[in-house]
Parts: C-alpha cells; structure tokens; sequence
C-alpha cells in the first residue's frame, strides 16, 4: 500500500514543504472581465459599458466538431466533419437605472423592429463583438495582466430571459443572455493565437501571414 509520502511524490507535492516547480499556476474563475461592442445602442456606448458592468458569470465558448464515419472493409474509421460554435450563457444584473434592460431591449429591437414587425436587413445591422479575458494579478494597484482572450465575432442574442421576481429573497434580479456567434479566436496575454500550429496574430486567422512578395 502506497504510503502518504509516495501520494504526494506522485502529484508532484514536497512534502517536505519546499518550492515545488512541477505544480502549475491556475486560472481562476472569478478574475475575468467580458467586454461588449456594438451592443443595443449601437454607437451609444454607455449601454455596451454599463453592461460590462453587470456581468455575474459567463460560459466559455465550446466548440463541437460533426463526426464523419467512413466504412473501411469490415470495420469504419471516423473523420471531424463540420465545426460549429454552440451558443453560450451570459448572465447579468438588472440596474435599478434601467440602463442593462434598455441596452438588452434596444439589441433585441434591432434584431426584430417588434412595432412594424420587420427583421434586419442583414447581420451587419444587429451583430456585436463580444470579448472575454481571463486575467491574473492587479487587485487595483495595477493593471490586470490578460493571461487569455476570446473574440467572439457575429454575435447576436438567440434568448434573453427577463427570469422571475421572488418576494421571498433580496438577491438582485437577473437577465440570462443565450448569445450565438459565428467564429471565436483564442489568443494568449501577448496576443498569439492558441492551437492553432504556430505562433501568430488575429488579423493572420484572418487573411493569413505575411508571406511576403513573391520574386520574379
């Protein structure tokens, strides 16, 4: 029977008490921030701010590939077949000013004109930009330090849930946002992006490296 002293060898912990480098730093969950841009108001950016703000919790994106199966003689293999970001939960505090439920209601409003009961000409008329970093240190004595970033680009609100009013508790009445979005990227605190075979930038995930200029 493995004694107390080899448990601790083997998750990497001296149980002696001295520095243990093998044990690795985590994230954690309550030092993050989510920034929205061209939400609600569109150019007025005191409700995109505001909702900045109220943020309780949000859901990283979560990506799922489709599974291709391809019979091989008397057995199969399987290939990813088409990716697609699932939506995410995004949840925030109501404001006694009203500025979080005009911000969400104004969004909704551009996605669906519900007086001429009329949709957007097209996305680029609703869709926002929603990032989300996870930070590490600053507890206001300095900047935080952005150890991660997601860029969720083509955003719009699939669901806005008003949730219920309770008589019975005092907490703070909350909106759960479902957001859908079109492509996510993942970049570390210097701005390279993360599995993705090499270092990099967001603008080469989107028109590639510089490859420079062919010779003649």
């Amino acid at each position: 029977m493995a004694s107390a002293s080899d448990t601790l060898k083997n998750l990497s912990v001296r149980p002696e008490g001295r520095d243990n480098v093998n044990l690795l730093m985590p994230k954690l969950q309550y030092r993050f921030r989510v920034a929205f841009t061209n939400f609600g108001i569109g150019s007025d950016a005191e409700g995109s701010v505001t909702l900045t703000r109220q943020v309780i919790d949000v859901a990283r994106p979560q990506l799922q590939f489709a599974k291709i199966t391809v019979p091989v003689y008397n057995s199969q293999i399987y290939l990813a077949g088409k990716h697609s970001w699932q939506p995410l939960t995004c949840n925030i505090r109501d404001d006694a000013s009203g500025i979080v439920s005009k911000a969400v209601g104004a969004q909704l409003q551009r996605q669906l004109d519900f007086y001429e009961q009329a949709s957007a000409a097209s996305g680029s008329d609703y869709k926002f930009q929603m990032n989300i970093d996870i930070l590490d240190g600053g507890n206001g004595v300095k900047d935080p330090t952005v150890l991660e970033q997601w860029e969720l680009a083509g955003c719009y609100l699939e669901q806005a849930n008003y949730n219920q009013l309770n008589y019975a508790t005092s907490e703070a009445v909350q909106i759960a946002l479902t957001i859908s979005y079109d492509n996510a990227v993942q970049t570390d605190g210097a701005g390279a992006l993360i599995g993705v075979g090499g270092p990099g930038t967001i603008a080469d995930s989107i028109s590639g490296p510089d490859q420079g200029t062919a010779s003649a």
